[in-house]
Order: structure tokens, then sequence, then C-alpha cells
């Protein structure tokens, strides 16, 4: 599907008014569209400073377990220039970091906030305090899934790109909460996804069959492979994140030797097509995942994908709130 510009669809709308956002399995294809429209135009309006106040009097509390710097500056600020207020809380600094269940959290948290971001460890966890919250959950992060990162490469895609449906996206590296989201998110935009990982580490396989299942529906694909040059191959977009995620330090070294071979480097980009668009979620470790060449080449994104993080979630602050 070709997104331009933002048209009033009021049933999306309506129906995604309180709602959580968890993952992207939970949305439709039309409202993970919608909300690619809705960004596009909230930017447009930010860069024209016309960007009215819409969420003035709406205070959004954000729980981080984990280090953050995109998410936590990008919804912060987004809050701001959505007229709202956005609150930092650390865990553990919280009740809940002392063991208060999240049931009584959630309920608490409810009274007093219009919407909850949570970066966390436990995807578990997450849906336990969307269960208990009466106001709307946003997953900021969790171990399963990252999907405002997934909703911000897309904008990023449409912006280069023009279009979603029929482009080739490669995704290199470990199956991770990144990758889960992103396949996703690109089955349901109809894109041709190929994921190459080391074996061991491939994409969560229950993830993948529903991922495929969404892609056929969509007119696109989502292929596993083991050989990076093959997911590489005539792609518009190559996508790649670290090799270690937080909390994986132990393994660092054991990772380090099992994905060798699977750096974007020079001679792997030259696989895809000429006017490729490489992705990164950020932190990135030059020399490790990517070469310095492709990561700070022309046909690097990174920094526009991650503006696009503080833009793709505003959209969802100003749809969800």
């Amino acid at each position: 599907m070709h997104i331009s510009t933002v048209k009033p669809i009021n049933k999306i709308e309506s129906q995604l008014k309180g709602r959580d956002l968890l993952t992207l399995l939970d949305y439709t294809s039309e409202e993970i569209d919608y909300l690619l429209q809705k960004a596009l135009q909230l930017k447009v309006d930010t860069k024209a400073g016309k960007l009215p106040p819409i969420l003035q009097g709406k205070t959004l509390g954000m729980i981080f377990e984990k280090h953050s710097t995109r998410t936590r500056i990008s919804f912060e600020v987004g809050m701001i220039q959505l007229g709202g207020h956005a609150m930092f809380m650390n865990a553990k600094d919280l009740q809940i970091g002392r063991g208060e269940s999240v049931y009584d959290t959630g309920n608490v948290l409810s009274g007093y906030l219009d919407a909850v971001m949570i970066r966390a460890n436990s995807h578990e966890m997450v849906k336990e305090l969307a269960k208990h919250s009466s106001i709307p959950v946003i997953n900021g992060l969790t171990d399963m899934f990252h999907p405002c990162q997934a909703l911000a490469d897309l904008l990023t895609i449409i912006e280069v790109k023009g279009e979603l449906v029929g482009k080739k996206l490669a995704y290199v590296g470990d199956g991770n909460n990144v990758a889960h989201s992103l396949v996703i998110g690109a089955a349901h935009m109809g894109m041709h996804v190929a994921v190459a990982t080391p074996v061991g580490f491939e994409f969560d396989p229950i993830l993948f069959e529903k991922a495929q299942k969404i892609a056929a529906a969509n007119g696109g694909s989502v292929m596993q492979t083991n050989d990076p040059v093959e997911a590489v191959k005539d792609s518009d977009v190559v996508y790649t994140d670290v090799w270690t995620s937080m909390g994986q330090e132990e393994e660092a070294a054991v990772r380090l030797e099992a994905f060798k071979g699977f750096q974007i480097n020079d001679e792997l980009v030259s696989n895809a097509k000429n006017d490729y668009m490489f992705l990164h979620c950020l932190p990135a470790h030059r020399e490790e995942e990517v070469a310095t060449s492709v990561i700070d080449g022309p046909n690097s994104y990174v920094f526009q994908q991650a503006e696009n993080r503080l833009h793709a979630q505003k959209a969802v602050l100003a749809t969800l709130l």
C-alpha cells in the first residue's frame, strides 16, 4: 500500500483510542498504516511549527528497567511537543522495584496518569501491567518486542523509498526483539523480508509463522536463512542490530564468535541494490555488527531513523491517549 498524506479515518481513530501498544501483532495492517500516515503528518506539522497542543493536560508516566537514550528523550520531547507532560520513573525507585505487585501498581498508576510507557526486561510483566491498568500501556522495549522502533523504521523507509509494498528488506543479525517487531511490521505493509541469522540465533519460530501469514495476506513474503548474502541480494533496505543486547553481556564472547561473517560491510552490501538504504536501531558498535564505512556512508539513514522515533511515537501518543 502506498502511504502519502493523512486522511481522517474516524473508524480507525475511534478503535485505536484507549488501546495498548504491546506488539504490532495486536494491530491490523490498516491500523499500522494509519499510525504511519499520522506520523508523516505530525512530522510535517512539527517542522512547520504548526503542531497543535492536542495532549494538553495529559501526563505520560515512563517506567524504565533498562538504560535508554532514544526512548526516554523521544517520548518526553514528544509529549512536550503535543502539549502534555512526561514523568520519568526508574523502576528501582518505585515500590514495584521492592516487590509491590503488578496488579497494585497498574491500578494505582491508572488513577494518576493518562498512559504508561514502559521499557522492561519481561514482556510477560508488561502484559500483566496492561491487564491491570485502565489506561493505555505502551511498550518501549521488552525482551520480545520493540514496536515503537519498528514504526520509526517503516516511517524512514517511506520517506526514502516513497512506499513500502513490494520493497525487499534484509535483516542480518540476531533474531531478537527488534527483529521480531520489524519483520511483523514489514509483513503488515506488504514488504518482502529476508532474515539472516547464525545457527542457534534464529527468529522465534511461532512469531515467524505469524509474520509469514500476515505477509501473505498483504502481498508480501517472509523467509529465513543462515546465509547473509542470500538475504541481502537485491534488497532495498539492509538492517542490523547489535550482536549482544542489554542483559546478554555474559554471552558476548560466544556471540562474537557465532556472528563472524554477519557483519554489514562493503562486500556484503555490494549484493544489495545500488540505492539500498542502511538502517540500525542504535546504539551501534562500529566494526562489530557494521563497518564504519557503511554506517557512516552515503546509504546510511540511521540518524533520520533515530529522529523518527520522536514522530512515530507522537502518532502513537496522539492516537491512543
